[in-house]
């Protein structure tokens, strides 16, 4: 088995990218009413793509960082977000952390730590160890 089943490859990228621009005018018309709990929960749903193309992964990334930026509430994140977010959740922190951009990663350490109390080590360790769903 070639690992790469179920991935859509590059001709199909321009299909996942406009998926992911829609998504993103959702997200933003999110943030506008004040609904960034919201707009984290539309960001994560379908993530990541299913793809390895690199153009998509980025784009999604705009989007899910757009929303995690927009978080002040963690008490009300984590009350509101479903558990099965929460190792999807912690890929796109990790990515956050790698960016070295101080707000970003201010943030994106504010929401693992409470992730980490929330979801357990296990959390953490799902994340490093999935090398097929990276995002």
């Amino acid at each position: 088995m070639s690992g790469k089943e179920g991935f859509v490859e590059a001709d199909n990228a321009e299909a996942i990218i406009t998926r992911i621009e829609h998504k993103s005018r959702k997200i933003e018309a999110l943030l506008k009413q004040s609904k960034p709990v919201e707009a984290l929960k539309t960001a994560l749903e379908g993530s990541p793509p299913n793809t390895r193309d690199e153009r998509c992964k980025s784009a999604n990334w705009i989007a899910v960082h757009r929303a995690i930026m927009a978080i002040r509430d963690l008490d009300g994140l984590f009350a509101s977000l479903d558990p099965e977010y929460y190792d999807i959740l912690m890929k796109y922190l990790y990515r956050g952390l790698s960016t070295g951009d101080r707000p970003t990663c201010d943030q994106c350490l504010r929401i693992h730590e409470r992730l980490t109390e929330r979801a357990g080590l296990g959390c953490i360790v799902r994340c490093l160890a999935d090398t097929i769903n990276t995002v």
